[in-house]
């Protein structure tokens, strides 16, 4: 692990990148694609997250690696850039929009708004309002269903619900959205992820027998951690985002063999022996308990959904608390940092951590090869 982040790190002085940067590994994330490819059950297309890999072209690199011009999108910023990129993408929304949002993209943005996004469904009560929707701006528009397959955040709970739904005329039925994220962390007491995932594709099925045949365009499941173990049948397509660049909280069975692809890199500012504020017995007192270390670093930024990785047994301390501008690390007894080496952390997620730095600095072959912009926050 230490000649990775030495590599890394020779890569951003060579850059002369000396700020908090978010640092994207080319060839890892090819690997990734490429255990995508192979574990994907035949007869399922892969749409992509776009909040999970907000940069366009990391969304192009893997679009095109996969041969997909599916995306699932969740902001209308997001959204607006992904229909510009992508002449020939289908949206599904991941999430429901109040109408307002919808009546304003649609009144607001361009033709795609109209033709290639699929707004989604959760209540009878947001169905009626985007009929009327429909109906005030004299277009037709397009929906799935949000269903309940477990998750209990929200959705149709009953194929029976959605069958005596009455339609309202301008509105076209494309299919359901049935996220299982649950899954994974069903502990082996209730019958553990295999379990799950079975009970979620079964009520998947229930739900899709409930469409006529015409609205079952969309069939879609899943989502990073559970995507590739769901096989052929049931849904036609999955949703993965995350995956492809492995951030911390997908380190799952799911994606065995998956490696970490985004880093945030940082200067380090200082390298001390540690101190807390107050008289010096009150350090040396916490620091014979072990609640203290005797020594550590200050970083150039912190306070980032990640966790340190590099240098090794870096850590954050709860007695001195973290901060945004330069935040103390403990680090081992026997840990050779100075001044303006790098440390790296692993994000705990990949959605608004990689926009969170600006331009994202890709890592190949060894050194830095160029710089993809990120997606708008807002």
């Amino acid at each position: 692990m230490s000649a990775y982040f030495i590599a890394l790190s020779d890569a951003l002085r060579a850059a002369e990148i000396f700020r908090p940067c978010l640092v994207l590994d080319r060839d890892r994330l090819d690997g990734n694609i490429a255990l995508v490819k192979e574990r994907l059950a035949p007869g399922l297309a892969v749409r992509l997250v776009d909040k999970s890999l907000p940069c366009m072209p990391l969304l192009l690199h893997i679009a095109r690696a996969l041969e997909t011009n599916r995306f699932m999108t969740f902001h209308p910023p997001v959204t607006q850039a992904v229909l510009d990129a992508f002449p020939e993408g289908d949206l599904l929304y991941g999430k429901p929009m109040p109408v307002g949002a919808a009546r304003a993209a649609l009144t607001r943005g361009g033709a795609g708004w109209w033709s290639r996004v699929c707004w989604l469904i959760d209540t009878p009560e947001r169905l009626a309002e985007y009929g009327a929707l429909a109906a005030a701006l004299d277009t037709e528009l397009r929906f799935a269903f949000e269903v309940d397959v477990g998750l209990h955040r929200g959705g149709f709970s009953s194929p029976a619900e959605i069958k005596a739904l009455p339609i309202p005329d301008r509105l076209h039925c494309e299919g359901i959205m049935a996220y299982e994220a649950h899954a994974p962390e069903i502990p082996g007491l209730f019958g553990g992820a295999e379990k799950a995932l079975k009970q979620a594709s079964t009520k998947a099925a229930g739900f899709i027998d409930a469409l006529e045949p015409e609205a079952r365009r969309i069939l879609n499941i899943g989502g990073s951690k559970t995507a590739l173990l769901h096989g052929s049948g049931v849904a036609n397509e999955v949703s993965i985002g995350s995956a492809f660049v492995l951030p911390k909280d997908f380190d799952t069975p799911g994606l065995g063999g998956f490696q970490p692809a985004a880093f945030i890199a940082t200067p380090i500012l200082k390298a001390v022996d540690a101190m807390l504020p107050g008289p010096p017995a009150v350090s040396r007192a916490f620091q014979s308990l072990g609640l203290f270390a005797r020594k550590g670093c200050y970083l150039y930024g912190g306070k980032w959904m990640a966790e340190p990785v590099f240098p090794e047994g870096m850590k954050p301390n709860g007695l001195i608390g973290l901060s945004s501008n330069q935040q103390f690390m403990s680090l081992p007894a026997g840990a050779d940092v100075k001044p303006g080496d790098y440390a790296f952390l692993r994000p705990t997620q990949s959605e608004a951590v990689l926009q969170h730095f600006g331009a994202i600095a890709v890592f190949s072959a060894a050194r830095i090869v160029e710089f993809w912009p990120v997606l708008p926050m807002g």
